[in-house]
Parts: structure tokens; sequence; C-alpha cells
């Protein structure tokens, strides 16, 4: 059996960690880097705040300063004009934080907040390792949408279509509403994901009056750290087993995959086709690697770059990249067309991006993958597949079957 090389639990840090981003003048001084900062904020959140963890820093904020309006100019102007006015109402150091849908043109829910606290890595919080609290004790109403045998369907009438050559790769979705006794415990749930995956990418984020967008996510679309660029896309996935041995043969298995191969192959081209102009320099590796989260293996590629032009900001550059084929598909047009005739449902802010971003042009945007959305009693869960020529309408169910179960996990459901 071949051997796996470079695994790694997410996405590595190809850089050192730097400064965390600093505080509105009016907040709290920056957490310290102490046993328990990183997870005191975790512990801190309640719902209606914003919460983001990533593998540079955490962090938590409170009420709404300004909110970066709808509109028809750039996101990143748009962000950009908030973060300007905030500076010159002397909150020198305002970040805006949020989410913008998959749907560029549809309403984002970015705002710069009142305040902001923030800490170090959570996975650099030796208390993060402490289990969190198991879910509460109740019944979850399952309903799939669209069911599973109809999302089949759509899969193979999209591998028809690509063996009759209209296009190459599409990404398909379904969703889960899981309906409870009573509303969701939100700031549990993210502590249980937090917790989980330290090394990722959590978030939980209002993005409607009682809706929160909240999810852990393993995919960086783009970090913005001075002149450093990092994008690390992931496409190519396969499950986990329970099993030590069967799970490193799965992962060995995809390494070797042709088609995950190829499938990896047209993302990383079509990030390093974008991100090429804003670099003088980039690195693109010549194979993937392996990275692992709780539920699933994927093959990832770091793609490293130097900043060409300081005057681009990190969500310039993720706008430009949204959406990447690993969320969409390939020719971009055509692939958006097939999801809204296959796809019962508005996907709005999953596949989306979501992260924080200061006026100096700093930054880390990250793919809106598994996550849910939480309103009332209900919790919508949201899953996707990549779909070649290659595929097989079964295994990319059980692919989404596989994703679902960071959540249910997260709130003791079963499918």
């Amino acid at each position: 059996m071949s051997t796996v090389p470079q695994i790694a639990a997410h996405p590595p840090a190809t850089a050192p960690i730097p400064t965390p981003v600093p505080a509105p003048a009016s907040a709290p001084a920056p957490a310290s880097s102490a046993v328990g900062a990183a997870t005191g904020l975790l512990d801190a959140f309640r719902a209606g705040d914003r919460f983001l963890a990533t593998p540079t820093r955490t962090l938590l904020a409170h009420g709404v300063l300004s909110e970066v309006p709808h509109g028809t100019d750039p996101i990143a102007e748009r962000v950009a004009d908030a973060l300007a006015e905030a500076r010159a109402g002397r909150r020198a150091a305002a970040v805006v934080m949020g989410a913008i849908p998959f749907d560029q043109n549809a309403p984002a829910a970015l705002v710069v907040p009142e305040t902001v606290r923030t800490g170090p890595a959570l996975a650099s919080d030796p208390l993060v390792a402490l289990p969190a609290e198991a879910p509460r004790a109740g019944t979850w109403t399952v309903r799939p949408h669209p069911d599973p045998e109809d999302y089949a369907k759509g899969v193979g009438a999209a591998v028809d279509r690509m063996w009759n050559g209209e296009f190459s790769k599409v990404v398909l979705a379904r969703t889960l509403e899981l309906t409870g006794p009573g509303a969701p415990d939100v700031a549990a749930m993210v502590r249980r994901l937090a917790r989980r995956d330290p090394l990722g990418y959590t978030f939980a984020l209002p993005t409607h009056p009682g809706r929160t967008l909240l999810g852990a996510s393993p995919e960086l679309l783009v970090s913005r750290h001075g002149d450093r660029l990092v994008s690390n896309p992931l496409a190519g996935s396969t499950p986990r087993s329970d099993d030590l041995a069967e799970d490193v043969r799965r992962a060995a298995a995809l390494l070797e995959s042709a088609k995950d191969l190829h499938e990896h192959a047209v993302v990383v081209d079509a990030v390093h086709q974008v991100m090429a102009p804003y670099c003088s320099a980039i690195d693109v590796p010549a194979r993937p690697s392996l990275i692992r989260t709780a539920t699933m293996w994927h093959l990832s590629t770091t793609v490293t770059g130097t900043l060409a032009h300081p005057e681009v900001s990190a969500l310039e550059i993720a706008s430009s990249l949204h959406p990447t084929p690993a969320v969409c598909g390939t020719p971009t047009p055509l692939a958006r067309e097939v999801i809204r005739e296959t796809e019962p449902f508005d996907r709005g802010f999953f596949t989306g991006m979501v992260g924080w971003g200061d006026a100096d042009g700093n930054g880390e945007w990250v793919v809106t993958i598994r996550c849910a959305e939480a309103e009332e009693r209900t919790l919508r869960l949201y899953a996707g597949a990549g779909v070649v020529a290659a595929s097989v309408p079964e295994d990319e169910t059980a692919e989404t079957a596989a994703k679902f179960r960071t959540f249910l996990d997260a709130v003791g459901a079963t499918l």
C-alpha cells in the first residue's frame, strides 16, 4: 500500500502567525496569549455576537458601528468606504466582519462592529482540548431537500450532459432541514464545532434578524497579511472511517484517484490564473497533499504569492476568486445555470465567503461550507459535491451525507 505523505489536520500555516488584528479604540484590549485566552472568547460567544476563529486568531465582536450597504459598486469598494469612514471617526483599528452570498449581486451581511475582542488561534490554547458539552437531549425531525434519490438523478443528468461535451464540472448541493422542540442552541453548537476542529475556520455570524450563519469550514479562499497572499483550494474528497486501517487506505486511495486529482487540478489552475496578476511571485506545488477534518479527507494545495500592488485588499482578490470551480464548476457561467436548473433552493450564503478585513487590506476570507443557518426552531444544513464526467451518482450522494455529519454530530441528530 502506498504511503500517505503530507497529511495535515487543516490547511498548513505557511507563514509565521501574524500579530492579531487590533481592536477598535472603544473595545477592551486584545486578549493575551495566556492559557484560556482563545477559549475564553469562544465561551463568551452568545447568539447575536459575531465570532470567527481561524488558524491565526480568534475574533469576538459585539454590536454594530455601521453596516456595509448593498449597492452596485464592487463589494471591496463598499467595504473600503465603510472602513475609511470608521477610521475618520477615530476608529483607527476598525475591522469589517461578516458573510457574502454565493451570488455576489445579492445583499451581503457585512458590518463594522462596535467592539472587537481578539485573541490567539484556538489551536494554540491547551484548553481547547477539553470536551465540549454533549448535545442537549431532544428529538430532531429531519427533512431532506431534495430527497437523496432526486439528488442522485440530478447528478446523473449532469454527468450525461458532461459526456455530451456541454461543460466539464458542476458542484451540486442538497440540504437537510432539522426541526427541534425549541430554538437551536447556537452558542453550544459553535463550541462543539470549534473544539472538534480547532485548526479550521469556525464562524457564527448574524445574516438577518433572528438568523445566524454558523459553520466550520476547512477551506481558505485567500488571506493577505502585508504582502503575503495564501490560498488553499480543496477539491477531491472521501469520507473518513472510524477504523484506522480503513481510514489510511481511503486517504492513500484519494491521493491516487485519477478522477479526484483531475477535479483538484482544475480548481488549482483556476486559482493560479486569478491570483497570478496580483502577484510579483507565486508558488503552486506540483502535487496536492491531504488534509483531514473530523469527517472528511480532502486533496489540498497551498498556493502562496507576494502581493505586487499594496493597494489591493484581501477582499478584492477573494471577490475575483469567487466562486472557484470547487463550489460552482467550470465553465463558471454554464455551471451557475446548471445549479439554478437543478437545485430546488436558493443557496443564499452557502458556498459564499465569510471573514474579516481591515483598512490596510489585510484579511482572511473563507469558503462558506460545512455550514448551517439557525432560525427559530429550525436548522438548515447544506452540503455539496463536485460532479465530473467520471462521477457516480450514488457516490456523490454518499459524499454529501458524510459532509452533513459535521453538523449532525454537533446537534446530536442522525439521518
